[in-house]
């Protein structure tokens, strides 16, 4: 049965904060399961966090109803409670469907890439820039703007579309050396097929750099620079990692206010970003927000995992999350395991097969089995786990020769184990289970630096891990349906922080990709009056 569709609305400041407190409070009773991680799932019996009708219910459900719970799908003969509790998070999520692109701008137009400008790109990404260079351009030419900066441009493939597709100036960013050297050499083949294609005339001349903004000011500053002198035609490279905004061009210090490389006269802004990582996207809208000559702002972010939020006490709280001054007087705290729960997509749970979604259950059952054997066996520090890259929080030894490379290699580690793992689940091959939690076992330890011992009780761990099994898959399910409402919240957060800035700027969240394609969608699109 499919639940309730969203009944908030964002288009106002009052109606934007109306939403995100109404979502604060629909999660004030589920922190628990919101700051719960699932590698605890059987050293902190997390199963006991959820109703018990609904932990009952669920665990005789199918697998291809658990991958639409997500999603908020409810089946009849559920509990109440149950069915309630997932038609009210529904109604208080973003519709993510993907909207029409003539909402935007009645004259947009969505066209191909040649084969020439989508090389490398995989099908999410050539989807993805396609349709954000259809909208930047949009809205350059609404805004009488003269110049794109691409913020966290990576391997250049948005500013190439806009450049060499749309014939628009940009200036791409990135804070890797590697992705400019990259999108520099990427960007020569591309315009040696256009000059020879249009007679050797390319008007189009364009600058990517590296640069690290760790700082709205940062940006401002680049952006302010870049309309202040002429004549300079050069491409230039340097990495810097000066939050005060060094950014990485020869002989210009942004800080102090002096120029950066102008090649097309004076002019306003763009900023666009495709998945601007963590705080940069937060720092684009800053920017925009303090930058007069931005006159727009086509952002879509990703990794709020990666978002700070521990910094509200700084002076001028210039954290990533929250932003909006209502969300900082706000009690709302989200931490990182809830920010990592935002990353999911239930419309990419909803497509997996059943075997995929068994194997990844098993996957969970088996890494929080070893976090048993972590917490029981290995005294001197305890041990966070986020995704497949280990965290060590050490208690009373200070493992200083434990290198990052240690850590790496357990990863590639727990990669093989977990597909081992998944291929003896898929054939049925129950009785190898716990050789292969034996072999992770002592692979992990030994890349932890611990002498496995005969003396460890593996079988034990593993028997008592395997009672409560089945119910993993309901559990990770059930919080993976609040990932959506998380998203909302930090959006709608980003939202508001814009139209606090009063009547003269017109901001707006819209689905542009297609989310089973592209899970983070949204994109915030912003215009000076």
């Amino acid at each position: 049965m499919a639940s309730r569709r969203c009944t908030y609305s964002c288009e106002t400041m009052a109606q934007t904060l109306e939403w995100m407190n109404a979502i604060a409070e629909f999660i004030r009773p589920y922190r628990a399961i919101l700051d719960a991680h699932v590698v605890n799932f059987f050293k902190e019996r997390l199963w006991e966090l959820v109703d018990e009708q609904w932990m009952d219910c669920l665990r005789k459900e199918s697998v291809a109803n658990l991958l639409k719970l997500p999603s908020s799908c409810t089946q009849d003969y559920w509990p109440a409670s149950l069915k309630l509790f997932l038609y009210d998070l529904r109604s208080l999520v973003l519709p993510r469907e993907q909207e029409l692109l003539d909402k935007i701008s009645p004259n947009l137009h969505v066209s191909s890439l040649s084969t020439v400008l989508s090389q490398g790109m995989n099908l999410k990404k050539k989807h993805e820039v396609e349709i954000l260079s259809a909208v930047v351009s949009s809205i350059v030419h609404e805004s009488g703007a003269g110049k794109i900066i691409d913020v966290g441009s990576g391997q250049g493939y948005l500013a190439q579309a806009l450049s060499f597709h749309y014939q628009l100036p940009v200036i791409a960013i990135d804070a890797s050396l590697h992705h400019a050297n990259v999108t520099n050499a990427r960007a020569e083949r591309i315009k040696k097929h256009y000059s020879a294609k249009l007679c050797n005339i390319f008007p189009i001349s364009n600058l990517f750099f590296t640069c690290h903004i760790l700082s709205s000011e940062a940006l401002t500053a680049l952006s302010s620079a870049s309309l202040r002198e002429n004549n300079t035609k050069e491409s230039a490279e340097r990495s810097s990692t000066s939050d005060r905004g060094d950014c990485g061009i020869p002989e210009i210090d942004i800080a102090e206010g002096k120029s950066l490389s102008n090649l097309y006269g004076n002019s306003f802004l763009v900023l666009a970003g495709l998945h601007a990582c963590g705080d940069l996207s937060v720092n684009m809208l800053r920017t925009f927000v303090d930058c007069k000559q931005v006159r727009a702002i086509v952002g879509v972010g990703c990794c709020y995992n990666l978002l700070s939020e521990d910094c509200l006490e700084r002076a001028g709280g210039s954290c990533g999350f929250p932003i909006s001054n209502a969300a900082k007087l706000s009690s709302l705290i989200l931490g990182k395991n809830a920010r990592d729960l935002a990353c999911q997509s239930a419309e990419r749970w909803r497509t997996l097969t059943e075997d995929a979604a068994l194997q990844n259950f098993d996957v969970h059952a088996f890494r929080a089995a070893f976090q048993l054997v972590v917490f029981l066996y290995v005294k001197n520090f305890g041990l966070v786990v986020s995704s497949n890259v280990l965290f060590l929080c050490f208690s009373y030894v200070v493992f200083s020769n434990f290198a990052i490379d240690d850590i790496r290699g357990f990863s590639s580690e727990l990669g093989k184990s977990s597909h081992n793992l998944a291929s003896g689940c898929q054939d049925g091959q129950n009785s190898n289970k716990y050789f292969l939690f034996e072999e992770f076992c002592k692979s992990g330890l030994s890349r932890l630096g611990c002498v496995f011992s005969e003396d460890m009780d593996l079988l034990g761990i593993w028997n008592h891990a395997q009672s409560y099994s089945e119910l993993i898959g309901p559990f990770w399910s059930l919080r993976a349906a609040l990932g959506p409402l998380v998203e909302t919240y930090i959006l709608l957060d980003r939202l508001l922080f814009l139209q606090e800035q009063g009547n003269s700027i017109e901001a707006s969240l819209f689905p542009i990709f297609n989310p089973t394609l592209s899970p983070r969608n949204m994109a915030i699109i912003a215009r000076r009056k």
